[in-house]
């Protein structure tokens, strides 16, 4: 695998990983730090993962690269983004739908990010996913944006004097004329080096297809990274890693439990093909249900075992009740004989 951050995290140099333990350790400190400053991700970094994030950041990483991320739902596409852009020492931004949110939000959110990316210089990641398309009048500015970086009427005229006073000096540190079309230009410029989008799609149903079609930017001017199923190993280390912290009677338990997790997913994923076959009905197993069946097994283990726990209380002192009582009769039956 080559990346970017070989060396380290901080000092970006392209090269080639000598091994998978090496790739393992950098991305795991880099997910350290991340937490350390971010709201935690709890991500479990099996090899596909792995591979996924040296992708996503080698498109980033160079000027107008945007990713499309094309998997099922709960395949990790937004996590080893954000993960991605934080190893780049980008910024993820995002759009926040409510129920009021419509394209004046999505026009002042682009604004705020064109402005990082153009005037500060920083480098940006904005992360859309198809669930934030509540009007599909959004994918018009966003096909603008893969396609040129210029959106049509993002800016009022006062903004763009504004954003060409901004970039004066640095317009002419670069040798240039400070016309008005140069300092637009240099802005453009700099917001199709800086701005890079992280697009989050799945493959299920028509609505990809179509969009595809209207919004040909959306596949000609992205690089598409296809989030496949997850392997055998890397649901079985995804099992292992959240079944460590619950406690078993023995590790022979444990190892059992971590094996049954992804044979039972696996095994409806063969039926489901079987019913595909002879129903004609789609029935999709993704990571995300993987791991809710997890969670659904922890949940169920400390339920079960509180209610065991409170049952086995009841019953100790209800035989503890029992001792007493045959003790006191006994001494009643001496009484008795006296």
């Amino acid at each position: 695998m080559f990346a970017n951050f070989v060396e380290s995290l901080d000092e970006k140099k392209y090269d080639q990983f000598q091994s998978i333990e090496n790739l393992s350790t950098r991305l795991q400190e880099g997910l350290r730090e991340y937490n350390d400053t971010n709201a935690v991700m709890d991500l479990v970094l099996f090899e596909d993962a792995m591979k996924h994030v040296c992708k996503i950041s080698r498109i980033i990483s160079n000027d107008g690269g945007h990713a499309l991320l094309v998997g099922v739902g709960g395949s990790g596409k937004q996590s080893l983004s954000r993960l991605s852009s934080f190893i780049s020492q980008y910024s993820t931004m995002g759009i926040m739908i409510s129920s009021t949110y419509g394209l004046n939000d999505l026009k002042l959110d682009q604004q705020k990010m064109y402005n990082k990316a153009g005037i500060k210089d920083e480098g940006i990641m904005f992360l859309f996913t198809e669930g934030q398309i509540t009007n599909e009048r959004f994918l018009v500015s966003i096909n603008d944006l893969l396609s040129s970086g210029e959106i049509a009427d993002l800016f009022p005229a006062e903004d763009i004097d504004q954003i060409v006073n901004s970039v004066r000096s640095a317009v002419k540190s670069e040798g240039l004329i400070d016309s008005k079309d140069n300092c637009v230009k240099f802005f453009y410029d700099r917001v199709r080096k800086n701005l890079h989008m992280s697009i989050c799609f799945s493959p299920v149903g028509d609505s990809f297809r179509n969009r595809s079609k209207k919004f040909p930017a959306l596949v000609n001017n992205t690089v598409i990274d296809w989030f496949h199923p997850w392997p055998y190993e890397a649901l079985l280390s995804v099992a292992a890693r959240f079944l460590e912290e619950v406690e078993m009677p023995t590790d022979e338990v444990r190892a059992s439990i971590c094996q049954f997790m992804p044979y039972s997913f696996v095994t409806v994923g063969e039926q489901s093909d079987l019913i595909k076959a002879e129903e004609r009905r789609y029935i999709y197993t993704t990571p995300k249900s993987f791991l809710e069946l997890v969670k659904l097994f922890k949940a169920m283990l400390s339920t079960k075992k509180t209610y065991l726990d409170d049952e086995k209380t009841k019953y100790e002192i209800g035989v503890g009740k029992l001792e007493q009582t045959e003790i006191m009769v006994a001494q009643l039956e001496a009484d008795l004989k006296i």
